[in-house]
């Protein structure tokens, strides 16, 4: 009995060498406890609210530990500054308040993710000794700092209203299936779901499970196993041939799509059981013929909150051509600090930034370009080739082992060597192919079959989802691997 109750002790506190996921039993099996207590509280709305924030905040405790309280205390100080700016009737004690605000959120972000970077930058320039902090970067920051800067800036623009109690505007920051890793939620389309809840219809609870498998599919299945390839290729850069690297880039270019989208379809199937709607993160982005296009499909809650956070503010496209240009640099630059605490990840989002530069250039002269299949091939060549080059800095440990990575495939590439790797690669080649067909495949497809799990009956949906279930564990590994956006 004493070993029994140590166990489930054990399942319940953090533990840092294993953070609770959605790809994890643990949470599944809190999961199915919280589903009919939420579904009896629908009665009692305040009630209700109170233990999805109560979940909500064990989530994150299970996920970061005692961090937990600093989400609360950041949840608390955005509420109260809120309803200071509401009531503040002065342009410039609103502004004052705004600061405030976002000196707090951005702050606290900073301390903890940018300041090791920035120590190690000034080591550098005065030619110092640089002893990194004991820090360890809370899990999820990033995200939820931008919705709490998105929902003060949103009320000193007037267009939310400050949330009536704490524990509104806490279910919105705190919401768990969207906290840790996206998508990044926006107080005008979320908080009016939380004054008024919508109770889930059966069709909308089976597309809420329809999302999270696939999302399991992509990211417990595939992700997870081609991961073990890319892993062998970035971890020893230089010592595989040119295909291989190339196949390994390839891989790990598939595998961060299929690793953070399918949390998003997880965290918006999960909303959509619980009766809420969070906006499509992912729209098959390997589709897109150019960036700009790529842009629009890939991290699609980051890209609009970076258009209409910082690119407009910035005086968008409104100051012309060339100004125009400096605020996309601008912007780009900072989504891909926003991603790391690495001179890499600014310069992938500098170079983000100068291909969408050339692309806006030159889009009327490509325009007139006739718009033939041959066009089409080429421009996503061309696009494909340019993110897949682009990610490798985004995963190698530094800029030698990208150098080394990229050389690699233009100067020791051999066709003698694709026989071999598809002769003991087989998984491998057959779970990439998935996706590049689940690509390939007009997106009305997935729509029908949507509406087709949705109509079926459901010993069908059962075997769907114990055929899915089986696969994952026979593919998955001894340790559930954490979503690459974590880190973040």
């Amino acid at each position: 009995m004493n070993d029994f109750l140590a166990n489930i002790a054990d399942l319940l506190v953090y533990r840092p060498d294993a953070p609770m996921l959605f790809s994890s039993g643990t949470f599944w099996l809190l999961f199915l406890l919280f589903l009919p207590i939420y579904s009896v509280l629908s009665r009692y709305r305040l009630g209700q609210q109170a233990f999805v924030v109560a979940f909500s905040l064990y989530f994150y405790y299970k996920c970061s530990g005692w961090f937990v309280g600093l989400l609360a205390a950041t949840s608390m100080v955005d509420w109260l500054l809120s309803h200071a700016i509401a009531r503040s009737r002065r342009r410039g004690a609103k502004r004052l308040l705004v600061a405030l605000s976002l000196t707090c959120s951005l702050g606290v972000l900073a301390v903890f993710k940018y300041a090791n970077f920035a120590l190690w930058n000034w080591a550098a320039i005065v030619h110092g000794n640089f002893h990194p902090l004991d820090i360890i970067l809370p899990v999820g920051i990033s995200f939820y700092t931008f919705q709490s800067v998105s929902y003060i800036i949103d009320v000193y623009r007037g267009r939310v209203a400050s949330t009536a109690t704490w524990l509104h505007y806490a279910f919105y920051l705190t919401f768990f299936p969207a906290l840790v890793a996206g998508p990044i939620v926006r107080a005008d389309r979320f908080l009016p779901q939380v004054t008024s809840p919508h109770r889930p219809n059966a069709a909308e609870i089976w597309a809420g499970l329809w999302l999270i498998i696939l999302g399991v599919v992509k990211k417990a299945v595939i992700a997870d196993y081609i991961a073990g390839y890319n892993d062998l290729i970035f971890d020893s850069p230089g010592a595989y041939t040119g295909f291989e690297t190339l196949m390994g880039i390839a891989g790990y270019t598939m595998q961060i799509y299929c690793d953070f989208s399918g949390y998003s379809d997880m965290a918006i199937g999960l909303a959509a059981i619980m009766g809420f709607r969070l906006e499509p993160n992912f729209n098959f982005p390997y589709k897109a013929r150019n960036l700009t296009d790529f842009w629009h499909r890939w991290h699609i809650s980051l890209s609009t909150w970076l258009r209409d956070y910082v690119y407009i503010p910035l005086g968008g496209n409104r100051r012309g051509r060339v100004l125009t240009y400096v605020n996309l640099m601008a912007t780009m630059l900072i989504g891909g600090l926003w991603h790391g605490a690495a001179w890499r990840f600014v310069f992938w989002g500098g170079m983000h930034g100068l291909g969408l530069v050339v692309h806006k250039a030159l889009r009327r002269r490509l325009e007139r370009v006739p718009d033939t299949w041959a066009v089409r091939a080429v421009n996503w060549l061309i696009t494909t080739a340019f993110v897949a080059l682009l990610w490798v800095y985004f995963r190698a440990d530094s800029w030698e082992s990208a150098a080394t990575l990229i050389a690699s495939v233009f100067t020791r590439f051999s066709p003698q060597h694709i026989v071999p790797f598809v002769q003991t690669r087989l998984l491998w080649i057959a779970l990439m192919g998935v996706i590049i067909t689940a690509h390939a495949l007009p997106t009305r497809f997935w729509a029908a079959a949507q509406r087709w799990f949705v109509a079926a009956p459901w010993v069908v949906k059962w075997l769907i989802f114990v055929a899915v279930v089986q696969i994952t564990v026979q593919l998955a590994g001894t340790d559930v691997a954490p979503f690459i956006y974590f880190q973040f």
